[in-house]
């Protein structure tokens, strides 16, 4: 698995065993929809595994990244993936691994006032959590105006009622895997 595009475009991205990376072909469909959203975009990669979906936003310009995953093999992964690219010695806070379980670390960023226009969530399938972060992320203060999140389940799990304060805004089919992108801005058209 390689980052596609951007700065480290080509750079190869390590990945734990235990894991279900995002497919090269979603990630492209991913970022080929928020084109005009990643650049300077502060970002959240929640259940964030191999990190390739912040790997790639800060390849593709992202201000910061945060990258949280409740595995140690995982964020140990992504430690190794930023030292490739010589991004492990941040001095700035712009990229920042936690080993953390994925809600608690959603209250302590609310908590510490930390605000992500660029949020992606890929939790592991067919458990709810799609769902049950989708539903925290929405009632939590971390998305500013104009905040997009991003959230890949399978093609069964349902994300049940979205929250009011936000709208699904595009929604695409990969096989047995779904896109589900939400917003918390009207967005009319067919990109975001």
């Amino acid at each position: 698995m390689r980052i596609i595009a951007g700065k480290y475009k080509g750079r190869l991205i390590l990945f734990p065993k235990h894991i279900r990376p995002t497919q090269d072909k979603v990630r492209q469909a991913i970022f080929d929809v928020l084109a005009g959203v990643v650049r300077k975009a502060r970002v959240l990669e929640l259940f964030a595994g191999s990190g390739a979906l912040g790997l790639e936003s800060l390849s593709r310009g992202a201000s910061s990244v945060c990258f949280i995953d409740s595995d140690r093999r995982s964020t140990n992964a992504i430690m190794r993936n930023l030292d490739s690219l010589g991004l492990s010695k941040d001095r700035h806070g712009a990229v920042r691994v936690y080993t953390n379980d994925a809600f608690r670390a959603l209250k302590i960023l609310e908590k510490k006032g930390e605000r992500f226009d660029l949020v992606f969530l890929d939790p592991p399938y067919h458990q709810d959590l799609a769902k049950k972060a989708l539903k925290t992320i929405a009632s939590s203060g971390i998305l500013p105006p104009r905040s997009f999140v991003i959230v890949e389940h399978a093609e069964t799990d349902d994300l049940g009622t979205v929250p009011e304060n936000i709208a699904r805004v595009k929604e695409a089919d990969y096989g047995d895997i779904k896109v589900s992108f939400f917003s918390n801005i009207p967005v009319k058209g067919k990109g975001i």
